[in-house]
This record gives structure tokens, C-alpha cells and sequence, in this order.
């Protein structure tokens, strides 16, 4: 099996369907495979199995979050190159997988490609695309984005994988450094293009920003904890700018803020069990690199 192509779905169907119906005129199903891991959803999508009959589909009962889910699921995987979607999100190349896997052959120190993000909701592959840099550029930068992203296998069993210690959000930082620190490689490229069809508007209208928010104070918290030698001043810094900056300004920041700290509380124990510091060069490296560009 040449290439694994994961995604975990939840409470998308019409999303996950959208992104299994370009999957399937993009790859060859004998040759590739395509996971699917549904999250506790709760909105029949099950329909979809007799529908697309070609994925190999994973069913959990309850929500365990993307980045546990993630976990599991790439534990499954046969092939040799890792391809991560959002279940609301696919490529815009007809040889996405070819330019994938020429890239780490010509690229021996890359363990992860971080593809180019364009965000939005379009008529067309051929509209998303204009929005794309017309000159093809790649740089080593510190991290990827998982709506779209390619790692070598052997790349991802070196790490501890997607932390279950974390729900949503953040996963990404976490493989990410753990590649760095195993002396591998990320790197960025515009030759695949993921559109990520997301409506940004009506998800900040339902509230996502704070959720977001909530998430990412906690998880942000835990990666301090667990890869940083001496986090005590990190983790002050974090506290109080989330607090001024957001907390202070608006009562339902506030509420999340608060939620973070209990969840932090009384998990902590538990947290503190994954603590594994990596070297200060490796965390300087991470800083000193340049992040993945989306819009």
C-alpha cells in the first residue's frame, strides 16, 4: 500500500461526503487507502457506508476529540506515506499523491510535508486555485496544519504520535516537535493545495472562537508542561496574557478561561505522567522556523 489517507468526521456528513466524492476520482483504490474515523457522530452518517464502500470506516460511540481519534486511527495504517484531511477539507491536484511522494524521495531529511491552505468556500477547484501563489514555493518551516498534511510513516512511529493527552487542537505542534527533535524535517510547499471549505464567518457567529479559545488555552498549557525542561515562566506568561488579553474583555472569554484552569486542575496528575522535555535547541529551532502559510 503506497499511500494511507486519513480522516476523522464528526457531525459532518454532507462535508465528509463532499471530500469522499473528490477522493474517489483523484486516487486509485487498489493501490491507495482511505480511513475514516467517525467521532461519536450523531448525525446518521452510517448511510455513507453502503455509499462508499471502498473505506476502511472506524466507529467510536462516544467523542474522544480529533487528535485522539487520530491516535487510533493512524495505528491502522498500511501505507508508507500518511495523507491527513479534515473531513471538510481536500486537495485541489489530480496527482497530489505522485507530487507527494517525488517530494520525499528528493527530500531524504523531510519526515512531514505541511501543504498550502486555502480556506474558503468556492464554485470551484479552478476558483480556489487562483487564490494559490502562481510561483511554486517550499521552505522548511516549524509546524503543519492537519486539515493537510503528508508524513512518512516511519516518520510518525518515531514519535509518540497524535498525544492522546489532548482533545482538539494543538495535536499538530506536538508531532511536530517531536520530528524536529528526532533531527527530521518539516516542510512547507505550495505544489498541494488543500481547499479547507470553511465558512469562517458563521462559525464565529456559533460561538467556535470561544471554544477554540477554551481548547487551545488548555492544550497550550499541557505542551508547556510536557516538552519544556522549565515551564514555570511559559506557563505564567500564558495565564496572564489569555487573562488581560481576553479573560478581562468579555464575560463569556471569561467563562472559558475558567473552565481551562479546572480541566488543567484535575488532570494535571494525569498530564504529568506524558512529561518527556525535549532539548532547548530543538524548542529554538521550532521558534526560529516559519510557520506553514494559509489564508
Amino acid at each position: 500500500m503506497k499511500a494511507s489517507i486519513l480522516i476523522i468526521s464528526k457531525n459532518r456528513k454532507s462535508d465528509l461526503r463532499f471530500t469522499l466524492t473528490r477522493l474517489n476520482l483523484l486516487i486509485n483504490n487498489k493501490e491507495h487507502e482511505v480511513l475514516v474515523l467517525l467521532d461519536g457522530c450523531e448525525d446518521n452518517v452510517e448511510t455513507l457506508i453502503e455509499e462508499f464502500s471502498w473505506v476502511n470506516w472506524t466507529f467510536l460511540d462516544k467523542s474522544v476529540g480529533a487528535s485522539r481519534a487520530r491516535h487510533m486511527l493512524y495505528k491502522q495504517a498500511k501505507g508508507t506515506i500518511l495523507v491527513g484531511f479534515d473531513d471538510d477539507a481536500h486537495p485541489l491536484q489530480v496527482d497530489f499523491i505522485e507530487i507527494i511522494s517525488d517530494m520525499f524521495k528528493n527530500n531524504p531529511e523531510v519526515g512531514i510535508l505541511a501543504f498550502h491552505e486555502i480556506k474558503g468556500v468556492f464554485k470551484s477547484d479552478t476558483e480556489a486555485l487562483v487564490t494559490k501563489q502562481k510561483q511554486n514555493l517550499q521552505f522548511l518551516c516549524s509546524e503543519f496544519v492537519g486539515c493537510g498534511f503528508a508524513i512518512k510513516k516511519e516518520t510518525y512511529f518515531k514519535t509518540r504520535g497524535f498525544p492522546d493527552w489532548i482533545d482538539i487542537y494543538g495535536e499538530e505542534s506536538c508531532v511536530s516537535l517531536e520530528v524536529l527533535a528526532n533531527n527530521e524535517q518539516i516542510l512547507y510547499t505550495n505544489a498541494v493545495s488543500v481547499n479547507h471549505r470553511v465558512d469562517i464567518i458563521a462559525r464565529k457567529k456559533a460561538g467556535h472562537n470561544y471554544f477554540r479559545f477554551e481548547k487551545q488555552l488548555k492544550n497550550t498549557f499541557y505542551y508547556y508542561l510536557v516538552y519544556y525542561k522549565y515551564p514555570i515562566v511559559k506557563l505564567l506568561k500564558l495565564l496572564y496574557h489569555n487573562f488581560k488579553k481576553y479573560a478581562l474583555k468579555d464575560f463569556t472569554f471569561f467563562k472559558a478561561y475558567v473552565r481551562a484552569i479546572a480541566t488543567i486542575i484535575l488532570n494535571l496528575p494525569k498530564i504529568l505522567k506524558y512529561r518527556k522535555p525535549v532539548s532547548r535547541s530543538c524548542i529554538a529551532l521550532k521558534n526560529s522556523l516559519p510557520s506553514p502559510i494559509f489564508h
